[in-house]
């Protein structure tokens, strides 16, 4: 039997948890594959993300429509793998129907924190820094480990 191409993996982790730099990597390794890359977008989503995931955390609350029609270009050309830097797995309805395995990445949620600091903050004041630690403990930890009970027990590995 001929497998279906391309094969579509989607790499899935928290935020600062290494989703972009294992698909740059995995790009750079399997042969005729291209990326698509969620922070190269800007989508329609809920403007509270805490309420949002107070509210149950629907991915499908999100517009994809960009990452979407990408997606749909990309099946269409010659290649062998495409690789999806994107944080939702198999729990997007529009998207899931089009991955053909998810990977979750299950970083340390203190090192995500870690790799995002250093990620974002680069620039920053100690204010500033100090400000987003205060609110990753009082609400923006939700989030991380809502991906923990929600995405990461879909994925395929």
């Amino acid at each position: 039997m001929k497998r279906k191409l391309p094969i579509v993996i989607a790499i899935t982790a928290v935020s600062g948890g290494g989703k972009t730099t294992v698909t740059t990597t995995l790009k750079k390794s399997l042969p005729n594959s291209k990326a698509l890359l969620f922070d190269d977008y800007e989508f329609d989503g809920p403007n509270d993300i805490i309420e949002w995931i107070n509210r149950g955390g629907n991915p499908d609350e999100w517009d994809l429509s960009p990452l979407i029609s990408d997606m749909k270009n990309l099946l269409n050309e010659s290649l062998e793998y495409i690789i999806l830097d994107y944080p939702f797995g198999y729990t997007h309805s529009k998207l899931r129907d089009f991955i053909d395995i998810v990977v979750f990445i299950d970083t340390p949620l203190d090192i995500a924190m870690a790799r995002r600091m250093i990620r974002d903050f680069k620039n920053s004041s100690t204010e500033e820094m100090l400000l987003d630690m205060k609110n990753y403990m009082t609400k923006g930890r939700l989030g991380y480990l809502h991906m923990l009970n929600h995405t990461k027990p879909s994925s395929d590995l």
